[in-house]
């Protein structure tokens, strides 16, 4: 009974109760030794929620177990594993020489998860979050925890995957994240999201071929918010699954209005980002069926754009989704390429119809010698596994030119047209002939 107490069943590992007790004496034994650190780990599993709700919870135990493990396996006898709950551990590290070697800690960490672990036949990649704390002179056990929990939150907000180091203007930060969360909810259920258009040209003929839809949020009070700001807190909180079913409906519902109001041909399609939390959603193909149906557009007008991470996150899940969107007719664009895992070999094994080249070779394409080889490397390839190219982030009318000689089909960016909202899209296009239907 007193082992069941403070320990975790699924894992063996201590509960929070005993991880507390451990970070009191050993904050104790700290103020008595002079040159000796104590340090909290504070982790948090990226999308864990999608392994759950895609293969079911006991595929999600048996994660928890191997990660469990694996952290074990990772750092020294004397630290102390906890799973805190949930997809949430912490890690106690006592006897500290050198500050520095919390963060050694935190490196060994993501090497230790960076294999897949394969669970019922699947190869599944682990993604952690993790906040670092070295406990400040007086410092309480909670204080401790509570400041590598800050700072696992600063990873959650900046891309996840990775650790960051407690500093204390992070605390003023997660007050005001945590005001801005609930703003956020009131904000999607309050329908003050809105969405902005920003159109893709045929580098050929110049004709506008679609557009992508981003979300923006004009805040009552703050004003407007960044996408970068406001999408990662979404998805650290569990939001962007309601935000990305309302994107998705807003956008299929948009498409409607543009095809009634005869501004777009037959071929005219729209973007739409979706986040790992979101694809990995059990009800995420029926949503998108549904939002379709619920507006009467045909499936190949709709574009899902998802990243090479996501895809690679959980690879036979990610198959399946895919299979289901091109099932219904709906397209598929790789946004971003170039800037993940780049591995040949899944373009042949996903379901794709689109290469979006990343921002960051585009800029460069008429300056360095090696990135203009790069995406023409990509173009090439795209157009033998029989993919259309954009080009996004186009800012200059060289790197039209030099896009369009190297045969990329679509372009997007700044250079064309600033994303736009609903009735301004409406003007945009009725300046312009619909685009003629591709043979």
């Amino acid at each position: 009974l007193v082992h069941h107490a403070f320990h975790d069943d699924l894992t063996g590992l201590p509960n929070r109760a005993l991880l507390s007790d451990r970070a009191t004496r050993a904050l104790s034994r700290e103020r008595a030794v002079a040159r000796r650190h104590v340090a909290a780990l504070f982790l948090d599993l990226d999308d864990f929620k999608g392994v759950n709700d895609s293969l079911g919870h006991e595929a999600g135990d048996v994660l928890l177990t191997e990660v469990a493990r694996r952290l074990r396996d990772a750092l020294r006898p004397q630290d102390t594993v906890a799973r805190l709950g949930g997809d949430e551990f912490a890690v106690l590290l006592e006897e500290l020489t050198d500050p520095g070697d919390a963060v050694q800690a935190a490196e060994r960490v993501l090497l230790a998860l960076s294999p897949p672990i394969a669970i019922a036949g699947r190869e599944l990649y682990v993604r952690v979050s993790i906040g670092v704390a070295v406990a400040e002179a007086g410092a309480s056990a909670d204080d401790l925890l509570r400041n590598a929990d800050v700072a696992m939150y600063q990873v959650k907000g900046s891309g996840k995957d990775g650790f960051r180091s407690f500093e204390g203007w992070m605390h003023a930060d997660a007050v005001e994240r945590l005001e801005l969360e609930e703003d956020l909810r009131e904000a999607i259920e309050g329908h003050e999201i809105e969405l902005h258009y920003q159109p893709i040209v045929d580098l050929q003929t110049g004709d506008v071929t679609g557009v992508e839809a981003l979300a923006r949020w004009l805040h009552p009070r703050r004003g407007p918010v960044s996408p970068d700001e406001f999408i990662p807190l979404a998805e650290a909180t569990g939001l962007i699954v309601p935000l990305g079913r309302w994107v998705l409906d807003a956008a299929c519902a948009r498409l409607r209005l543009l095809e009634d109001a005869a501004l777009i041909g037959p071929d005219f399609e729209m973007g739409v980002n979706v986040s790992a939390g979101q694809f990995l959603d059990a009800g995420f193909a029926a949503h998108v069926q549904g939002a379709l149906n619920r507006h009467g557009v045909a499936p190949r007008r709709l574009v899902v754009e998802i990243t090479e991470t996501l895809l690679m996150g959980d690879v036979d899940t990610s198959r399946s989704t895919l299979r289901e969107l091109r099932a219904m007719g709906v397209r598929v664009a790789l946004d971003d390429f170039g800037t993940g895992y780049s591995s040949l070999s899944y373009l042949r094994q996903f379901p794709i119809d689109v290469l979006k080249i990343d921002r960051v070779f585009v800029g460069s394409i008429t300056d360095d010698d090696g990135e203009h080889q790069l995406v023409e490397a990509i173009i090439g390839l795209g157009h033998t596994l029989g993919l259309r190219t954009v080009a996004e982030g186009m800012e200059h009318d060289d790197q039209r030119v030099a896009l369009q000689a190297l045969g990329c089909d679509l372009g997007q960016g700044f250079h064309f047209a600033r994303p736009v909202g609903g009735d301004a899209l409406s003007l945009y296009l009725a300046e312009r002939r619909p685009v003629p239907a591709r043979r």
